[in-house]
């Protein structure tokens, strides 16, 4: 009986982490196209910001 009693206990935990995980995702995503959304808006600030870029030619050794 006891083990059957772990057995639930374990289940509700998985369970529970497998809800966290989930709510974390799916708040990870509305954060992304609420980015995305505003990178849409602020696209020509981020092109005119001054920040330097890396160079794209490779370095002589």
């Amino acid at each position: 009986m006891i083990e059957y009693e772990l057995q639930r206990i374990h289940s509700a935990e998985l369970i529970r982490e497998a809800d966290d995980y989930r709510l974390a995702r799916e708040s990870l995503r509305q954060r992304r196209a609420a980015r995305e959304t505003d990178g849409e808006i602020e696209a020509e600030d981020r092109s005119h910001s001054g920040r330097r870029r890396r160079l794209r030619v490779a370095r002589a050794a």
